[in-house]
């Protein structure tokens, strides 16, 4: 029994508009699954080919408290790439954002909604991951998280120390899944989370159950009778396990 990391989930004011800015920013396509839902993919991307980890765009109602543990890593491949996508970016309506990061040779900037995400200068470990090079979440012990994750899902684990661990696809292909050790510690609900689905072949409720030997934990963020199971992590960070796909 695993999971499959399907996509990360952004709450937005404006599922529309949020959506049309990621889609533009990676050079995907948009669709829609209903009202108030926008699915940001590449085209022609058929899911569950791991080459992409697509985003799915929810309008809620703005919470008054959010945290922001989980962002999106940009892959470029030459100063000059860096340069153009942070320049792009800003006419798209990103702004420039200061989470305390410093002289660093990464751009940090926030999306329309506020969404923190880097632009990377180009490193060879993203060479080959598409425009998403990784997937990060902060967190206050690396090594505890990719043991979590690591027996969630089936992706292969590539690193791991004290202050960072790297997750990627068993097949070598795609973004990456980050956990990066941060002072910060969790007090209220993430904005951005992972969903997750089993195989087809696979049992939601039984999969959920696994997570909870695991260290997760069953949560209620308010969602109401709906087909897919919440739950929190060892640390908190609220994910959901879609029905089997």
């Amino acid at each position: 029994m695993a999971l499959r990391l399907v996509q990360v989930n952004f709450k937005a004011r404006d599922d529309s508009a949020l959506g049309g800015f990621w889609a533009q920013a990676l050079g995907w396509g948009v669709s829609s699954e209903g009202p108030g839902v926008t699915n940001v993919e590449p085209v022609g991307f058929v899911y569950p080919d791991p080459v992409a980890v697509c985003v799915d765009v929810v309008t809620v109602p703005d919470p008054e408290t959010v945290k922001y543990r989980v962002h999106l890593d940009l892959a470029t491949t030459s100063a000059a790439h860096q340069a153009e996508l942070v320049a792009r970016l800003t006419e798209l309506g990103a702004t420039p954002a200061d989470v305390g990061q410093g002289d660093v040779p990464w751009t940090v900037l926030a999306d329309p909604e506020g969404n923190v995400f880097c632009v990377l200068e180009p490193r060879e470990v993203f060479r080959d991951t598409g425009p998403i090079a990784a997937v990060v979440v902060d967190c206050a012990d690396p090594r505890a998280m990719a043991r979590f994750w690591g027996e969630a899902m089936d992706w292969a684990l590539h690193e791991v120390t004290d202050d960072h661990a790297r997750l990627r696809s068993a097949k070598g292909v795609g973004p990456y899944l980050e956990f990066l050790r941060t002072p910060s510690v969790k007090t209220v609900w993430n904005r951005v989370h992972l969903d997750v689905a089993p195989y087809p072949s696979d049992d939601q409720a039984a999969e959920a159950a696994r997570l909870q030997t695991l260290g997760a934990a069953l949560v209620d963020v308010g969602q109401g009778d709906v087909p897919w199971k919440v739950l929190a992590d060892p640390e908190g960070n609220e994910f959901c396990v879609l029905a089997p796909r």
